[in-house]
């Protein structure tokens, strides 16, 4: 059923809405109703916030980690541990890592996972990128991919790529649910796969 609006600015309010993930038309139209009854300055604010997080942010030359700088506060941190790089799908990955406070290597994200069916393929993530850091400070990859089959997927093709050259690759422990994905992860489940990565 198509819903006629008397304001041609709230229709186009609630189809922008209804195109963000997991919103139905439904819920933009309660978002769109919300935000006109709330203050105008709340509105605006989200507005601004919008736009600078398009026009600032930017990923991270050597992660690929979102950032406002050429390289992420992460990979600037002299304190991290290089020898390590922990190869996440998304950057939200890094934040749900970042908040068990048990990681201190440097991570890689490679912007999605191998996915035949969807016509993602290897030159589609930053699997590429991830090989060009391999050097001889680097003793460990562990593998943080989602527990699903695109994520077991990209695991193994990584773990090909980058065995031959002389790395030990890990993955994750089992303790994160096969399908799941790691930003509904509580932060002890990750403290433990973390623990308990193992050899791939």
């Amino acid at each position: 059923m198509v819903r006629k609006y008397s304001s041609e600015a709230l229709a186009i309010l609630v189809d922008e809405l209804s195109r963000l993930p997991n919103i139905g038309r439904v819920t933009a139209q309660r978002l769109a109703f919300h935000i006109l009854k709330g203050p105008a300055e709340r509105a605006f604010s989200l507005s601004d916030a919008i736009r600078a997080v398009k026009e600032k942010v930017r990923y991270c030359s050597v992660c690929w980690n979102i950032t406002e700088s050429e390289t992420c506060g992460i990979c600037h941190d002299a304190r991290r541990k290089p020898e390590t790089i922990c190869v996440v799908e998304e950057p939200r990955d890094v934040i749900t890592l970042e908040s068990t406070g048990e990681y201190r290597g440097l991570y890689h994200v490679l912007h999605g996972a191998l996915s035949p069916l969807d016509n993602i393929t290897p030159d589609d993530i930053r699997a590429r990128e991830l090989v060009d850091r391999m050097s001889e400070s680097v003793e460990e990859v562990i593998i943080a991919t989602n527990p699903n089959i695109e994520g077991e997927a990209t695991a193994l093709y990584l773990s090909r790529l980058i065995k031959p050259l002389g790395v030990r690759v890990t993955r994750l422990a089992r303790g994160l649910p096969m399908g799941g994905d790691l930003e509904y992860a509580d932060e002890v489940t990750l403290a433990r796969a973390l623990e308990g990565r193992t050899e791939l």
